[in-house]
């Protein structure tokens, strides 16, 4: 397993509900007088609602071994499942953080491929069933923040980007990993608004795909991923604000030059391309320095990288991670 003070900031409950915001901002554009570029709440890219037992991937944990001791290497608690597939974000379905579990449930996730391709010398369309065989999952207890300011610690199960990357050989010209959600507002009626640019994009740096940390999940809690957290193949990158994480992939290509991301396409001056965690970038709405991990009743001090910085500070030598947000 791979188990990778109170300071200005502002309750929770008085950052404008997502909802709310995006109402207002439509009501703005169809009179015109919304400025470009416009700065939403981002979706952190977190997951859905408690599903019946399934059958655990080979390789990873039964949910029934999680008896509420475990914790991560700075010794917090993983949170609970309850809580992990109850609240989060997924625009595909709404706006709310209510009720995804519903909406998504009749998502068909099987069979379901993934198109891996672009500048690579073995470009190929793999079954995630496939993809399970080839690279068995492991677990990894992850901390993930959302932009939002509350955070989690999950126990997902998945492999190594790197292996997929491996496997399909890139050409020496790649330089970043373009990442494609499934577009389909008939099963995803949130994508049936005009309003964002879908599908849902994400993109990194060949050299971030590749770190250790960087994973391809395909569960969590010990059971596959239900719709609403991602499945049936999701990524986690734990360094990174949740919404880099991006769910129901379709498709994985390899290019060249830096491509268009979700959040970055919509308000580019609030999400950066690289999303890295940082206190010390606050949203134009909210301070970064602290957050408040679900299920406890207290904010404590948001770390640079998300506390993973020994192992990806160096991805960023010479850069501005102001400018460079």
């Amino acid at each position: 397993m791979l188990n990778h003070k109170y300071d200005r900031d502002i309750p929770s409950a008085e950052i404008t509900r997502e909802s709310d915001y995006l109402s207002r901002r439509r009501f703005l554009k169809n009179l015109s007088i919304g400025a470009a570029g416009a700065a939403f709440l981002a979706a952190c890219r977190s997951s859905g609602v408690t599903q019946p037992a399934l059958d655990a991937t080979p390789g990873s944990t039964p949910a029934a071994a999680y008896t509420g001791g475990q914790r991560d290497e700075l010794g917090r608690a993983i949170t609970s499942e309850q809580s992990i597939t109850t609240f989060n974000n997924y625009y595909e379905f709404s706006t709310n953080k209510d009720g995804i579990g519903e909406l998504s449930r009749n998502l068909v996730t099987s069979p379901w491929q993934v198109e891996v391709g672009g500048l690579v010398h073995q470009p190929r369309t793999f079954d995630v069933d496939e993809l399970i065989r080839l690279f068995p999952p492991e677990e990894r207890i992850y901390r993930m923040r959302c932009v939002e300011g509350w955070s989690m610690i999950i126990p997902w199960q998945g492999f190594q980007l790197s292996k997929l990357i491996d496997a399909v050989e890139p050409m020496t010209s790649a330089r970043y990993i373009h990442f494609v959600a499934l577009h389909d507002p008939v099963q995803m009626p949130g994508q049936e608004s005009d309003y964002f640019p879908w599908p849902y994009e994400e993109g990194l740096r060949l050299d971030e795909a590749r770190n250790e940390l960087t994973l391809l999940s395909t569960g969590l809690y010990g059971r596959p991923l239900s719709p609403q957290n991602g499945a049936p193949i999701r990524l986690v990158v734990p360094w990174k604000y949740g919404y880099k994480s991006i769910k129901a992939i379709v498709k994985i290509e390899f290019r060249e030059e830096q491509p268009a991301t979700f959040w970055n396409t919509i308000a580019p001056d609030e999400y950066g391309f690289y999303s890295n965690v940082n206190p010390a970038v606050d949203h134009p709405r909210w301070s970064q320095n602290t957050e408040r991990i679900i299920g406890q009743p207290v904010r404590i001090a948001t770390l640079p990288f998300n506390g993973y910085g020994d192992q990806v500070r160096s991805l960023y030598e010479g850069m501005d991670l102001k400018e460079n947000h």
